[in-house]
């Protein structure tokens, strides 16, 4: 805002702490020292709209163009992320958003983005890693952003949600809902293809069916002409017919026996594969179980505390005790099947006859010669049905596979039971993220409550609210008197910090802006000044204390000094500014 007449920029990237003061000078000579509305949080506001488009306050964006210029506004900043550089370029009158990564802008996918295009910013927070909100209160804490504490329940929860990473659970599962989506779909579709094969399978086997029914009609009328002509031949030859039938009875127990044989062989082979079979399942069975032993899900190997562990387990070990008797009675029936095979023996030797049929009978009459012509031709007939029979069995019949979609339900369950460990907040996964992020959550903020000199027992339940106490006695946060809640929001702010950087990346910057101006006793304030020099010596943080306080001039190593003058700020100190 106050910023104009000139390009000015700030070095941030410094391992110190800087003390930020403001100095108004008038044309009139009025040296009156008022520091208040020089520029000192113009320089937070423009990091927080480049970053996010918007100021730590509720300011238009238009209302952010310094007056006198009235357009022209342009904010950009540099910084690394994990050693690569990144530049956001962000203005108003006219709008403009740029990306660069590496020296190299990024495109927008929103052509008509005029400065606030969704994807572009939608990236650049990714990147961060944390939100408006988050910054507020991690990075760029000041007086005008309204307390944690003093938030409702809800927001509190959204925040904490975001710190403890909760929030990535969801994003996850949103992801994973899309994937389970495209799986419904497909199983959709492969069950569509499954039952238009089906459907043409059917309509085809009727054909065959109905080609069969004509075939039964033709053979058996066939045989009935034949065993005509046979009867008639073997009346005139005066053929000895009871030994013929009796070696064609022969021969038919001969084919009897062998297709029992048959028969056994393929018994004894289907329930050997059955078997092999069942006993991969019994093995499978034990592993699943010896997985659930040691409270792990066969599935994932997720760790599994919960009665539907305990479920799980007793329903594998009766699968385990069912399969184990199906293993036993397969094989007697094993055993069975290789008695009777013993039993059978061998098909021995084919009978032999002197024809081949009984309508085969050829007499040496030369009077039969005519009747023998007709008992040859008729057994010479073809069947005219058989052939297309066999060729629509084999080519028209598609065989169907379940395979695909047996895979897919297999992945859609799979999906489904991921999206419970996501969503549900009774999740193990939820809870153990919680606890084990609210501990480290509640000992970095103790440590700082005990080091600015606040008594009070401040700690995060498990179902994310704040309990505060002091000797025992139970507060609200408006118990509090304003110092005292100054150096809460300071603790809390601190830790919100320290949980930040352990589950995600370090941030070298930190702005106070008149915060420890703000109702704090001078026990408090050298309180809060030891930890920030801490912070900036042991941590290497770069850290922007904004005051009107002139006697921290004297307590540390930088000064910068904000000027304004007719109307226009400009910076002045032993610091670097460009």
């Amino acid at each position: 805002m106050s910023i104009g007449n000139a390009t000015q920029g700030v070095d941030f990237d410094r391992e110190s702490l800087t003390l930020v003061l403001g100095e108004n000078l008038d044309l009139g000579g009025d040296d009156s020292g008022s520091r208040n509305g020089t520029g000192k949080t113009t320089i937070v506001n423009a990091l927080s709209y480049a970053f996010f488009g918007e100021a730590l306050t509720s300011i238009k964006k238009d209302n952010l163009i310094n007056k006198t210029n009235g357009k022209n506004m342009l904010v950009c900043v540099e910084f690394e992320v994990q050693g690569q550089s990144y530049k956001i370029e962000r203005g108003r009158k006219p709008n403009i958003l740029k990306f660069y990564i590496n020296n190299q802008e990024q495109d927008s996918k929103d052509d008509n983005s005029q400065g606030d295009s969704r994807e572009t910013q939608h990236d650049i927070e990714k990147l961060l890693g944390l939100s408006h909100d988050m910054f507020k209160h991690i990075i760029a804490l000041n007086t005008y952003t309204e307390p944690f504490l003093s938030l409702k329940s809800q927001d509190q929860r959204i925040i904490i949600e975001q710190l403890l990473g909760i929030t990535l659970l969801s994003e996850k599962s949103e992801s994973l809902k899309e994937q389970n989506r495209i799986t419904k779909e497909a199983i959709t579709t492969e069950e569509y293809k499954i039952k238009s094969i089906i459907d043409s399978n059917e309509r085809i086997k009727e054909q065959i069916k109905s080609l069969e029914k004509r075939q039964t009609l033709w053979l058996k009328k066939h045989a009935e002409e034949i065993e005509t002509l046979t009867l008639a031949y073997n009346n005139l030859a005066k053929l000895d017919i009871e030994k013929e039938l009796e070696a064609h009875k022969a021969k038919q127990k001969y084919k009897d026996k062998l297709k029992n044989i048959e028969d056994n062989q393929s018994a004894i082979k289907t329930l050997t594969k059955e078997l092999d079979r069942e006993k991969l399942n019994f093995k499978t069975l034990t592993t699943d179980i010896i997985s659930l032993e040691n409270h792990k899900c066969p599935s994932c190997e997720q760790k599994f505390h919960s009665k539907k562990q305990e479920t799980a387990l007793v329903s594998k070990q009766q699968q385990l005790t069912n399969s184990k008797s199906i293993i036993v009675e397969l094989e007697a029936n094993l055993v069975d099947l290789e008695l009777a095979r013993q039993k059978l023996g061998m098909a021995g030797k084919e009978p032999t006859t002197f024809y081949e049929s009984e309508s085969d009978a050829v007499t040496h009459r030369s009077s039969m010669s005519n009747l023998l012509d007709q008992i040859k031709a008729k057994e010479q007939e073809q069947d005219p049905y058989e052939e297309q029979i066999k060729e629509m069995r084999e080519t028209a019949l598609i065989e169907i596979s379940y395979d695909t979609i047996n895979e897919l339900t297999t992945i859609k369950e799979h999906q489904e039971f991921l999206l419970k460990l996501l969503t549900n907040k009774d999740s193990f996964i939820r809870k153990k993220i919680i606890d084990q992020n609210l501990n480290y959550l509640n000992a970095r903020l103790q440590n700082y409550l005990d080091r600015i000199g606040l008594p009070h027992v401040v700690k995060f339940q498990n179902d994310l609210t704040v309990n505060i106490e002091e000797l025992g006695r139970e507060l609200d946060f408006g118990n509090l008197s304003r110092g005292e809640r100054n150096r809460l929001v300071l603790s809390l702010s601190f830790a919100f910090r320290d949980v930040w950087e352990s589950l995600y990346t370090p941030i070298n910057l930190l702005f106070i802006d008149e915060m420890i101006d703000s109702g704090m006793d001078s026990a408090g304030v050298e309180n809060s000044l030891a930890i920030l020099k801490k912070m900036s010596r042991e941590m290497q943080k770069s850290i922007w204390l904004v005051s009107h306080k002139d006697e921290l001039a004297g307590r540390v190593g930088n000064i910068l000094t904000v000027i304004k003058e007719n109307g226009f700020t400009r910076y002045s100190s032993d610091i670097e500014i460009r």
